[in-house]
């Protein structure tokens, strides 16, 4: 008896751990320049269907359950502002990062936000490990349609359309946004507490064009006339104007606590 149970322990630590298997599949498909290689559209679904196998456990995470919100729910308060100054720090936590990808989570309390950010050049893997996010995400429209302000203090905007706006409850597929579509520029609002395991190839890396930055979103209405748009669409366009580091982002760096990586 004893015997077979040690054997069962053998055969546990023998096996990949599953972020490890994710690793050893990111390291294969994409290169080591920091540039994208052009995986095949077989290799990215193989990596969709690892990840859609991570439980918040394969990586050292514990579900958090409790209402952190202090009595305001999602949907109960209009003023995200008001809810940021009670709302406790999301937290990143980096698995693994190189030239070619990088491996990280965020960790949310509920109604906690990243503001609406882009991806410039990069493909993203997103899955909900526990919990239900808000996501809400736009491609630019091409060609460009941008208005430069001609008065003072007021901003450019660039024409943008809605690609995905709804509520991601875990279990969940993996979501995936590319250069030019699938939602590359996206904001995400906890609804509870909820946790994501992302990975992003290439990373960011100012240096080589890849900065993070962030918008405000103005409806369509706001500059009517400057598009083309037909009627009874406005609702799906935007007009997106960047903006500073939003100073009321509040992220902390946590310790991973998972399995180790073998590099």
């Amino acid at each position: 008896m004893v015997f077979a149970s040690f054997r069962r322990y053998l055969s546990m630590r023998s096996q990949s751990s599953k972020v490890q298997t994710l690793y050893d599949h990111c390291k294969s498909i994409f290169s080591l320049s920091g540039k994208p290689s052009p995986p095949s559209s077989q290799a990215l679904l193989k990596l969709s269907s690892i990840l859609d196998t991570v439980q918040p456990t394969d990586v050292g995470l514990r579900v958090e359950t409790a209402d952190d919100d202090r009595g305001h729910g999602f949907f109960g308060v209009n003023q995200l502002n008001r809810v940021a100054r009670w709302a406790q720090p999301i937290t990143y936590v980096d698995i693994h990062e190189c030239d070619s990808f990088t491996m990280c989570m965020f960790c949310f309390p509920t109604s906690s936000v990243i503001p609406l950010h882009d991806h410039p050049g990069m493909t993203v893997f997103s899955k909900l490990l526990y919990g239900s996010l808000h996501v809400k995400a736009y491609d630019w429209v091409e060609p460009p349609c941008i208005i430069e302000s001609k008065e003072p203090g007021y901003p450019q905007v660039r024409l943008a359309k809605l690609a995905v706006d709804k509520v991601l409850n875990a279990p969940c597929e993996t979501s995936v946004l590319y250069p030019k579509q699938g939602g590359n520029l996206h904001c995400f609002t906890a609804v509870t507490p909820c946790a994501v395991l992302d990975v992003l190839a290439p990373p960011y890396r100012e240096d080589e064009g890849r900065k993070c930055t962030y918008y405000h979103d103005y409806p369509y209405s706001t500059f009517s006339g400057k598009g083309s748009i037909g009627d009874g669409e406005e609702d799906e366009y935007a007009w997106l104007a960047e903006i500073e580091t939003p100073g009321d982002l509040y992220m902390r760096s946590g310790v991973y606590a998972g399995p180790a990586i073998k590099v």
